[in-house]
């Protein structure tokens, strides 16, 4: 057995990073499985369960194993249930390792795909490395045919392609999860969040995928619509979250332009061909509200801007690296 005990490292290279929710079946046998799949790795790691408000005895079955592994098991858990995305956020924020690796709880995801993910971002620089479910055993209908339908058209809006984007079984840089942010439902477009603070060396790796063993899935149909939205703020955060102004102006000039030209247009033919009665043509109407709704966008963007720039965050950027003068 090679594994370090974690109280006598400062550093630690691998943590591994499971939401969990109402998984108390499989929580042991997962445990078990991650200490056989690294009992013979020079490796010093340790394994975030967050539990996620479960109502059954998913905290009593993660609080066995920290009993039976106290310097590898740690846990969280939430007073009620919060989502995958919270759970994920506290995990990082929590895990130490130069490597945060994250899977599900519900052992679809195999654990013998961690000394090879780490390997990726350890020795072949990947800033993230997301699993690619190529052979599922979900239903076709419910989940494999919108899946893939839903990652083509986040691959076309975001510019990051991979072929399984909501794969739970994802490694991480360890920069990379204490640096973005995760929140609401935002879990499923981590590659992108990670995309647009900078981390562009974005990885895949074809992972083996069980059937589920214990329980049922906990995802409904509203992950579709919800995640069409999220994608929506994700995109628009990225690119004019510190210049709202260049989205709502460009958008507003617009709108209130074309309704200038409209009115003008009437104004022209008024007096050019003796057209009257101006207000009986839906062109008239058509152009005021068009230039209205150009005035509101540009002061919507105007009024975004001034809270941009009244947050206390407005100067924060990321820093990659730093070369200062020594004065001898």
């Amino acid at each position: 057995m090679f594994y370090v005990p974690l109280h006598c490292m400062d550093r630690i290279q691998l943590s591994i990073v499971i939401p969990a929710y109402n998984e108390a079946d499989s929580i042991p046998e997962l445990v078990e499985w991650i200490y056989r799949t690294l009992e013979g790795i020079p490796l010093t790691y340790e394994v975030w369960f967050v539990d996620d408000g479960s109502t059954d005895k998913s905290w009593a079955a993660i609080r066995g194993m920290r009993e039976k592994y106290p310097t590898l098991i740690k846990g969280i858990r939430f007073r009620r249930n919060y989502g995958k995305s919270a759970a994920l956020n506290s995990g990082f924020h929590a895990s130490r390792g130069d490597v945060v690796i994250t899977m599900d709880a519900d052992l679809q995801d195999s654990p013998e795909e961690i000394p090879e993910l780490y390997r990726m971002i350890h020795e072949e620089g990947y800033d993230l490395v997301s699993g690619w479910k190529k052979k599922r055993y979900d239903n076709a209908f419910t989940k494999n045919l919108p899946s893939k339908l839903y990652n083509a058209v986040t691959g076309w809006m975001s510019g990051v392609s991979l072929h399984d984007m909501n794969c739970g079984l994802k490694a991480y840089r360890g920069d990379v999860v204490r640096t973005i942010e995760v929140y609401g439902e935002m879990h499923r477009y981590i590659p992108v969040i990670a995309k647009w603070a900078g981390f562009r060396n974005i990885g895949e790796k074809v992972v083996h995928h069980q059937a589920r063993k214990y329980g049922y899935s906990k995802f409904g149909l509203s992950r579709f619509y919800n995640g069409f939205l999220d994608l929506a703020t994700i995109m628009f955060i990225g690119k004019f979250g510190k210049r709202p102004m260049h989205f709502f102006g460009a958008l507003g000039l617009l709108f209130f332009f074309a309704g200038f030209c409209f009115v003008s247009y009437l104004v022209f033919t008024k007096y050019a061909y003796n057209i009257f009665g101006m207000t009986d043509r839906p062109a008239f109407y058509i152009s005021l509200v068009m230039m209205i709704i150009g005035s509101q966008l540009f002061l919507t963007g105007f009024i975004a801007e001034l809270i941009t720039r009244n947050a206390p965050e407005r100067n924060h950027y990321l820093i990659a690296e730093t070369l200062e003068s020594t004065h001898l």
